[in-house]
């Protein structure tokens, strides 16, 4: 008998013992834990991902039971109850600034981001790169890098992608932009690009929860959770990347919350089930419509909410029209009818056209005066084509706290920009207002 109940599956040639990783999608490079007791895997996740591919996970049956509150003591045993084995904790390592900000550029070749302007226009698609610090990676041709940076500003990983536009007749809902899944594998992360291990993933968009204003939804794909965001913007847009995304670890950062769960078509059941086993972490709601209204035809393409989103007139979703009320119908004629512009917030990476401030103590000092010294509108203010605020003080005050905290760091200076750009719009009013 093995000295360890729970062991990494042996090889066995001529039978199927290696799987895809749930990380890194690798195939055959997946080895799975199992029990030594009855013989069968723990769970498909729990395993670790062949070393040779530098993906770096490594999910122990341990932690599987403590993230999912099954105490060893309450196991049903056959032979003997096994006892938690004191491992040390490995170091996180997170991405290199330099890597981070260089992928910050290029969104001109982007392909998800012609995509994002074909839909919204310039501005909008701006802001979305602004909000999300959506990257550029030149590992395939216009692929896209979606950052994963936790509450604390610090960048865990980035998931690499390559999109094409479609515009199929046999698509319910025509042009859209689908991963390209002839690349092996389909999906590449930046720490194995990079050649770097031992990373822990976080929720992609999870910065934003520093807004602490408003309730919270999680949908699977990084793309969905960046276009819904447009659609409902009095939601935090978060992605879980996957149908497995959902651990209590990664949910830690909700607690307290209320949250809206919007599961692909294919996921309702898991996802409901896991809104269960989380309830002591947050408030957990499932979006159940496409559930209950789907099509066969629907269901056998897997759509998401973001599927029947960019069906509708976004015009009706929000009060400000956008920069291209009408954009033309394909990429080239955009970029033939108008210069790309990056957003605000990227130009500040480039440091040799503008050095990054190293500290922000008078900046903030100066907007505090301001909103101090004015009559602040008790009317919801409209701050560009996708960011309403509908509570001026609370806006202020939750933007002042975050900038006070994470003071010089550049993760956080679209917080300072939003409160720069709300005392411009005030400013403004005010001398409209006396001049009447």
């Amino acid at each position: 008998m093995s000295k360890h109940r729970y062991i990494l599956e042996p090889y066995k040639a001529g039978i199927n013992s290696r799987y895809t990783c749930p990380n890194c999608q690798q195939i055959k490079k997946f080895s799975l834990y199992i029990d030594t007791v009855t013989g069968k895997h723990v769970h498909p996740t729990v395993g670790r991902c062949d070393r040779e591919s530098n993906c770096g996970n490594h999910y122990t049956p341990k932690q599987y039971f403590q993230e999912n509150n099954i105490p060893f003591d309450t196991l049903q045993f056959n032979q003997y109850t096994p006892r938690p084995i004191a491992t040390k904790a490995k170091p996180i390592s997170f991405i290199p600034d330099e890597d981070f900000k260089a992928s910050l550029t290029d969104h001109e070749k982007n392909h998800f981001v012609k995509f994002l302007i074909s839909l919204f226009g310039f501005k909008i698609a701006s802001d979305l790169i602004r909000d999300y610090f959506i990257g550029t990676s030149k590992h395939w041709d216009g692929a896209t890098v979606f950052w994963q940076i936790d509450i604390k500003g610090k960048v865990r990983t980035g998931k690499i992608i390559q999109y094409e536009i479609i515009d199929s007749v046999d698509s319910i809902i025509g042009e859209d932009c689908k991963r390209n899944k002839t690349n092996f594998p389909p999906v590449y992360w930046v720490h194995s690009a990079l050649k770097i291990a031992d990373f822990k993933q976080c929720f992609f968009g999870e910065h934003l929860l520093i807004d602490k204003t408003k309730p919270v939804a999680i949908v699977e794909s990084e793309k969905t959770a960046v276009i819904a965001s447009i659609y409902r913007p009095q939601f935090i847009w978060l992605a879980a990347g996957s149908k497995e995304g959902l651990s209590a670890e990664k949910c830690s950062v909700l607690k307290g919350r209320t949250v809206v769960l919007f599961p692909d078509i294919d996921g309702f059941e898991k996802w409901s089930s896991k809104a269960n086993e989380l309830s002591h972490i947050a408030k957990f709601n499932v979006f159940d419509l496409l559930e209950l209204k789907a099509t066969e035809a629907e269901r056998m393409q897997q759509l998401d909410i973001a599927d029947y989103l960019i069906k509708l007139n976004l015009e009706d979703f929000t009060e400000r029209k956008s920069e291209y009320p009408n954009p033309p119908q394909t990429v080239q004629a955009i970029f033939k009818s108008a210069k790309f512009e990056h957003p605000t917030s990227i130009e500040y990476f480039s440091e040799h056209e503008h050095p990054k401030p190293e500290c922000w103590e008078q900046e903030i000092e100066e907007l505090e005066n301001y909103f101090k010294s004015i009559e602040l509108p008790t009317q919801p203010v409209i701050l560009n084509s996708c960011k309403k605020i509908s509570n001026c003080s609370s806006f202020i005050e939750t933007n002042i706290a975050t900038v006070k905290a994470n003071n010089g760091k550049s993760t956080f200076l679209p917080y300072l920009n939003r409160l720069q750009e709300l005392k411009q719009i005030l400013t403004i009013n005010l001398k409209q207002h006396e001049c009447k």
